[in-house]
């Protein structure tokens, strides 16, 4: 966003002393993005969206196939260069709306593209979050095996109604790496549903406690960061509705 570093900059002010840094990642969907995460201060990792959709990927990012292989292929290389950790987010995992050839093979193909170029942590999508849980946990079942030594999560969206019961089925299926936002904050602007966003911290956390998972973070001590994103939820809900 036009304003990151700026973000970045109040966040990193604001953290009490003594507190240790987070692993923060910035997302980057071109070479001048990866340049402006890699030269601010604070970001650890850069992510990137790599959609096996050439409609989305177009749409999101104005590439071809090949510009966006080259992109992380060029991650890859810059990273380890200079020290910060990189994910590949593999986008229309779950399924493609957009008419295009789809399917588990081409899920394959991308997650062992990215372990032979040397890319170690990947987040299967669920980019427009049409896919049901059931499908969640088929895929990444099907999948996990095929790319041994990646660190393979996943990264959905979801109606609130539904999100919990993907999370699980994620988790049956062997994944251990979630990612969420607080209170669902953020979203897809593809989503043909309004109510589809990103799955909900909070939720990820009572979901995996309900099977009994150790997750390590108390609820609790989100509750604070919870309220506060509450506050800019309503906050920028009330400047939309006045414009």
């Amino acid at each position: 966003m036009a304003d990151s570093e700026e973000v970045m900059k109040g966040f990193l002010a604001g953290l009490p002393p003594g507190v240790e840094r987070p692993e923060i990642i910035g997302i980057v969907v071109n070479e001048q993005g990866m340049e402006r995460a890699l030269n601010t201060p604070g970001v650890t990792t850069l992510g990137y969206p790599y959609s096996i959709s050439a409609y989305f990927r177009r749409a999101n990012a104005n590439m071809s196939r090949g510009e966006s292989r080259a992109l992380v292929e060029k991650l890859k290389q810059v990273t380890k260069s200079s020290g910060h950790g990189l994910v590949v987010y593999i986008s229309m995992a779950f399924g493609n709306p957009y008419e295009e050839p789809w399917g588990q093979e081409i899920v394959e193909e991308a997650l062992v593209w990215l372990k032979d170029i040397g890319v170690r942590t990947v987040s299967l999508a669920d980019t427009v979050g049409t896919a049901p849980a059931a499908y969640v946990g088929a895929l990444y079942n099907a999948v996990k095996d095929c790319v041994a030594g990646i660190e393979l999560g996943v990264h959905l969206h979801s109606r609130p109604e539904n999100a919990a019961e993907k999370v699980l089925a994620a988790y049956d299926a062997g994944c251990r790496r979630f990612d969420g936002a607080l209170t669902g904050l953020g979203g897809c602007p593809f989503a043909g549903d309004a109510l589809v966003g990103n799955i909900a911290t909070e939720t990820v956390l009572s979901a995996l406690a309900a099977r009994g998972a150790d997750i390590g973070i108390r609820a609790d001590a989100l509750e604070p960061v919870i309220a506060m994103t509450q506050e800019i939820r309503a906050k920028y809900a009330q400047e939309v509705r006045a414009q």
